[in-house]
């Protein structure tokens, strides 16, 4: 009995321990599987997330970029206007446009004037307005007297504008890596490199601000150009010449008529000086010709102490003595043998 019992209680442990390995194998499988299916997951939806972020990302550089949508008061317009007044007194005018482009609250940025004759004088002023008054000060100035010609110009810069802003941003943050490397710069050939790179991005900041500048000057304020004649000063010549053969043959003309006009201003400041230098000079050669004139003729050749003028030998005289022929030696008047002085 004894050993029976033994046998059953052997055979219980066994059993029991054979079940408990066999539950933890099937639990450590349980979990394993589900990790792996759970990194499964997470790998699978990686490659998803990726996709989606360069799908987004292609998608948005396939969009272009577009300017934002302003309205009329928040563009950038350049207002530039010239008009022409006839006035009865012209100073008198450009002192008004000068009171009236201060009280806009603007200023004269140029004033020229010619007083001329009576009644012809021109005044021409430029005034610089705020961008927001030119319109109103315009329709001012025209009422001074009475308006001849008008014209207004507008310019949108407000793309060089939007421009210029991102170009400055990435400069700015150009400049303010180069300065941080530079601080950080530990031997000389890197500090000479980055202090010639820093430099050059601040040029070129200071370049894209100058222009930020003049592009807000002149959104900011707009530019007038009036002139004002006076009651008999000619209009402003419009360019209407017509095109074509006519055209042609009236700039013919005219540059005819201009040539014989600056011939004759030539002629004209010449004459003074051809009458003081070219009487004298014609009285000189009218009484050197009268002297000749009246100057008794002279002989043609000097004559010899008889009257006689000498005779010229012939050609054939003025030969050399060794061309001339040889002539026979003439008889001795005394004899041979005789003595000269005896007979």
């Amino acid at each position: 009995m004894r050993v029976r019992t033994t046998l059953l209680i052997t055979s219980a442990l066994a059993a029991g321990i054979i079940l408990t390995g066999c539950g933890a194998d099937s639990s450590d499988n349980s979990a394993s599987s589900a990790g792996v299916t759970d990194s499964g997951e997470k790998v699978a939806a990686a490659p998803q997330a990726a996709e989606g972020g360069a799908a987004d990302q292609a998608q948005a550089r396939d969009v272009p970029a577009q300017a934002p949508d302003l309205g009329v008061d928040q563009r950038s317009i350049i207002y530039r206007g010239s008009t022409s007044v006839r006035v009865k007194d012209v100073n008198a005018a450009a002192g008004l446009a000068t009171g009236i482009a201060q009280t806009a609250g603007g200023f004269v940025g140029g004033d020229n004037r010619n007083s001329g004759s009576t009644g012809s004088g021109t005044a021409t002023l430029t005034l610089r307005i705020p961008a927001e008054k030119f319109a109103p000060t315009v329709d001012s100035l025209s009422k001074l007297g009475t308006e001849e010609t008008r014209e207004i110009n507008t310019e949108d810069v407000t793309e060089q504008t939007v421009d210029l802003d991102a170009r400055i941003a990435v400069q700015e943050a150009r400049v303010t890596s180069g300065r941080k490397l530079l601080a950080q710069a530990k031997s000389l050939d890197d500090l000479v490199m980055l202090e010639k790179e820093v430099a050059t991005r601040e040029s070129d900041l200071a370049s894209l601000q100058a222009k930020k500048r003049r592009l807000a000057d002149l959104t900011a304020l707009s530019t007038i150009t009036v002139t004002f004649l006076g009651p008999e000063t000619p209009g402003v010549k419009t360019d209407d010449d017509p095109a074509g053969f006519l055209g042609g043959l009236s700039a013919g003309w005219d540059a005819l008529l201009a040539s014989l006009k600056v011939l004759l201003t030539v002629l004209g400041a010449l004459l003074p000086w051809l009458i003081v230098i070219g009487l004298p000079i014609w009285a000189l050669l009218w009484a050197y010709r009268r002297w000749q004139r009246n100057r008794p003729p002279q002989p043609a050749f000097a004559t010899s102490g008889l009257g006689v003028p000498p005779t010229r030998l012939p050609r054939a005289a003025q030969t050399s003595p060794a061309a001339a022929p040889t002539s026979p030696a003439a008889p001795s008047e005394n004899p041979p043998g005789n003595p000269p002085g005896k007979e």
